[in-house]
């Protein structure tokens, strides 16, 4: 399916992106080009030296004789009487043709003696070494024409490969860059098919199809430029007419079939991220999966996406396969066409070989052709898919001229704060407006749904306020430099997100430098200590896909010490000790408590107990501050708050 963000593209507009990109590689693309040009015209020499050569055997190898004996009959010709004679119009054309042998036989001679070889008798004869110098042209000319496709195909590769890493490179850049926002309207298995998937495409068409349009065209023009020639000077000017006719005519169904084609790839790229989707999304929910037994209910949506994409892919296969029959028949039937004209004027085999040749030549340039514009298609859904992601910007505005600064010294300040997302239907936050001093403990607690995550989002500036600030000592967050922002905040989310490595790199995470002995600490200070020493690979225990050997408290532990470790003056911590057990969340509360001395934190919790001791609390309801004090001023005025711990009081 199409994103929101999908846009339409010409090919010259795509193709001209994409050739912009290449520009650090143009030199190994000339070369690639060059290359692919003097391919096609590795065939001319032969193509040159074989009517002669066939001529010369025709005639048993005395084209001078032959010569002589036109111009005696063209002297005779007036002399003859009606009945029998000649018509002036045909010897005069033997003569002329006879000539041009000549001619083409004494330019071989003058080459044979540049090269010390005497090619033509006195007689006029073509010499055995002529045949022999033939016999040698031929592997010369294929071992020039495979080191030129061997150089063809190494530089365009070459090149493909880097533009294609340098596209993948640019994409993950860009996602980097993007706001939360963004990845809250996009599913993950459809950005990794654009980043991965996609750009896959384009490789083929930078490697083998630029290949084949660096040397096709060459090579069809080589031989179409030949059979003009030749036609223009062995009076077969009908050629002419079947060569620049005749072809275009035949390949003018393959642009309807490449828009077919590109059609098809843009709906199997959609389908196949679909099915990338399914899977990521079956594997991150294994448990679940297994949990509940729907292990034959994932197979069979899985199958059935996965035979939407063979149908899509079987569409364009039904489309793509007409190109080389249909190629084939035109080359069939104008090779009759051309058979037929050449019975129609007498010619001999002398004359049909020197035309069949180049078109034998270009027979699979001219397949190539065909594959061409289709590749073309699909490299162009590709890119149109990559250019529509590229061209959103998600991306949090940078301010001109941002406000440097290392330290928090005084109070961050919500003035007058209201958010909406774009997509939704309703205010997630109205007007709040609350302080928080420099060293205090701000708590915010409510129902789900209520806005309490989303203030954090605001307060570490994964989004901007729709209306109003967010002010930290009297400067805007958004005219803060974004890294400065960033290392004065640390983030210990409700989902506890670890990565494929060790458990010393994820406590380490985003703190350059950090020592074995300061991630002890930390872990120390966190409750992880005693899990992790009793594991026998210890700090280097790899923790899985998301920390999957974990249990549930064990990777809110290793969370929290990485948000220890790398000591920010402000912490927010959405709902961190949810995942905990009672008296394992006394201890990190402990440690929570000696980490937020002259530090801010910003806690938000379902559970009343790790709120107790805030210095304010925040009882938000559908998107507003409703209720704000200390516990007991809270508790005192019996509203909200008072219902909330009077409830959790009954369940205990």
């Amino acid at each position: 399916m199409q994103e929101w963000f999908d846009q339409e593209y010409t090919a010259w507009e795509v193709y001209r992106r994409l050739l912009k990109r290449s520009k650090k590689y143009a030199w190994v693309l000339i070369i690639g080009i060059f290359t692919g040009m003097l391919v096609g015209g590795t065939w001319l020499p032969v193509f040159q030296l074989l009517q002669p050569a066939l001529k010369q055997m025709q005639s048993g190898g005395n084209t001078a004789v032959a010569a002589s004996a036109g111009a005696e009959q063209s002297a005779r010709a007036p002399a003859l009487t009606t009945s029998n004679a000649v018509p002036a119009s045909a010897v005069h054309t033997v003569q002329k043709k006879e000539d041009r042998y000549a001619k083409i036989i004494a330019q071989v001679d003058q080459v044979g003696h540049r090269l010390g070889i005497s090619l033509v008798d006195d007689k006029g004869q073509l010499r055995m070494s002529f045949f022999v110098m033939m016999l040698m042209i031929l592997p010369l000319a294929l071992l020039f024409r495979l080191l030129m496709l061997y150089a063809n195909d190494y530089a365009l590769q070459w090149a493909g490969l880097h533009v294609v890493r340098d596209l993948r490179n640019e994409m993950f850049d860009h996602l980097q860059n993007q706001s939360l926002k963004f990845f809250g309207r996009m599913d993950v298995g459809q950005i990794m098919s654009r980043c991965n998937g996609d750009p896959g495409t384009v490789q083929v068409v930078i490697t083998n199809t630029f290949s084949d349009m660096c040397r096709a065209p060459f090579e069809v023009a080589a031989s179409i430029g030949f059979v003009i020639y030749f036609a223009v000077q062995n009076d077969l000017l009908e050629m002419i007419a079947l060569a620049l006719i005749g072809y275009p005519l035949a390949m003018g169904p393959l642009f309807w079939i490449g828009r077919k084609i590109r059609n098809y790839a843009r709906q199997a790229m959609e389908r196949g991220a679909v099915l990338g989707s399914n899977m990521l999304e079956n594997l991150t929910g294994i448990r679940v999966v297994k949990a509940y037994h729907t292990e034959e209910a994932e197979k069979q949506k899985y199958y059935a996406t996965n035979q939407e994409c063979v149908k899509i892919a079987m569409r364009s296969v039904r489309v793509g396969l007409i190109v080389t029959p249909l190629m084939e028949a035109s080359t069939v039937m104008l090779s009759v066409i051309f058979l037929c004209i050449c019975f129609w004027k007498g010619k001999t085999l002398a004359d049909i070989i020197p035309l069949l040749t180049p078109f034998i030549v270009a027979y699979k340039p001219l397949k190539s052709l065909g594959r061409i514009q289709t590749s073309l298609e699909s490299g162009r859904a590709a890119l149109t898919r990559i250019f529509s992601f590229l061209d959103l910007d998600t991306a949090l505005p940078l301010a001109a001229n941002p406000v440097r600064k290392q330290t928090f010294d005084k109070e961050l300040v919500f003035d007058h704060v209201d958010f909406w997302y774009q997509s939704a239907d309703r205010q997630i936050v109205k007007d709040a407006c609350f302080t928080l001093g420099r060293g205090k403990t701000v708590a915010v607690v409510g129902s789900t749904g209520s806005g309490k995550t989303t203030l954090a989002n605001l307060l570490a500036r994964f989004y901007d306020p729709s209306k109003g600030r967010v002010l930290m000592d009297g400067v805007d967050l958004r005219d803060l430099d974004m890294a400065d922002l960033r290392k004065m905040v640390g983030v210990v989310t409700q989902e506890t997100i670890l990565f494929n490595t060790t458990i010393a790199a994820n406590i380490a995470y985003g703190t350059e430098g950090a020592t074995q002995a300061q991630i002890e600490m930390a872990a120390k200070m966190a409750n992880a200590h005693p899990f992790i020493s009793q594991h026998p690979d210890g700090y280097n225990r790899i923790v899985g896909d998301k920390g999957f050997v974990l249990s549930g408290g064990e990777r809110q532990r290793v969370a929290i010490a990485r948000a220890i470790l790398k000591n920010p003056p402000i912490l927010i911590l959405d709902e961190a000790t949810s995942a905990l057990d009672t008296v394992t969340e006394q201890q990190v509360q402990e440690a929570i408590t000696r980490l937020m001395e002259n530090r801010t934190v910003f806690v938000i919790a379902h559970r009343l107990s790790t709120v107790k001791h805030a210095d304010t609390i925040l009882v938000m309801d559908q998107g507003r501050i409703i209720e704000k004090g200390s516990h007991d001023e809270l508790y005192a005025q019996g509203g909200v708050y008072r219902n909330l711990c009077d409830v959790q009081k009954s369940v205990k």
